[in-house]
């Protein structure tokens, strides 16, 4: 069964609840099978434009696996700090 990746780039606008979440998710991810691969850090564009300053990648078991985790009642409280803390976009795609 192929693994499935989050793929996100955001912007933090508000730190104090980014730090809040962050805080708070990497529990409820593990709890769901998944794990960070990336998670900020320095990046480097090499070909067209990325929209966010920050990029962050989960890998989970499965497409299943990673779904159920981002509509669970656990992350839902979660995802609203995160989306008032800040702006950007994310992808989920299935591996190979």
């Amino acid at each position: 069964m192929p693994k499935a990746y989050f793929i996100v780039a955001i912007e933090v606008t508000d730190m104090d609840k980014f730090k809040e979440y962050g805080a708070q998710v990497t529990e409820i991810v593990e709890k769901f099978g998944g794990r960070y691969l990336v998670r900020g850090g320095v990046q480097e564009i090499k070909e067209g434009d990325w929209p966010q300053a920050r990029t962050v990648i989960l890998e989970f078991p499965s497409l299943d696996q990673a779904k159920t985790w981002y509509d669970s009642p656990e992350y839902a409280d979660l995802l609203s700090l995160r989306h008032a803390a800040s702006k950007g976009n994310m992808l989920l795609v299935e591996g190979v």
